[in-house]
C-alpha cells in the first residue's frame, strides 16, 4: 500500500505498554542506589578478618566486626 506523494501516511496509535513498578525494595536502598550508583551486594564475613581479630583481640574483635558486618546489610536491606 502506498501514498500519493501529496498525501501523509495514515498513523494508526495503539494503547501504550502497561509499566508495573515493583516496590519491594527498602528505602535506604533506593536512596543508596540514587546516591552511590555502585551495585549493593551484601557483605560477607571476612575468615582473615576474624582469625586476626581472635589472636589480636581475644575474641572481643569478632563480636564488633561481626555486628558491623550484619548492620551495615540490614541498613541497606540485604
Amino acid at each position: 500500500m502506498t501514498t500519493p506523494p501529496d498525501q501523509q501516511p495514515d498513523q494508526t496509535y495503539r494503547q501504550p505498554p502497561t509499566i508495573i513498578i515493583n516496590n519491594t525494595a527498602s528505602a535506604a536502598a533506593s536512596a543508596a542506589v540514587i546516591a552511590g550508583g555502585a551495585s549493593l551486594r551484601r557483605r560477607r564475613q571476612s575468615l582473615w578478618a576474624h582469625f586476626w581479630l581472635l589472636m589480636f583481640t581475644a575474641g572481643i574483635g569478632n563480636f564488633f566486626y561481626a555486628a558491623h558486618v550484619s548492620r551495615w546489610n540490614r541498613d541497606r536491606g540485604l
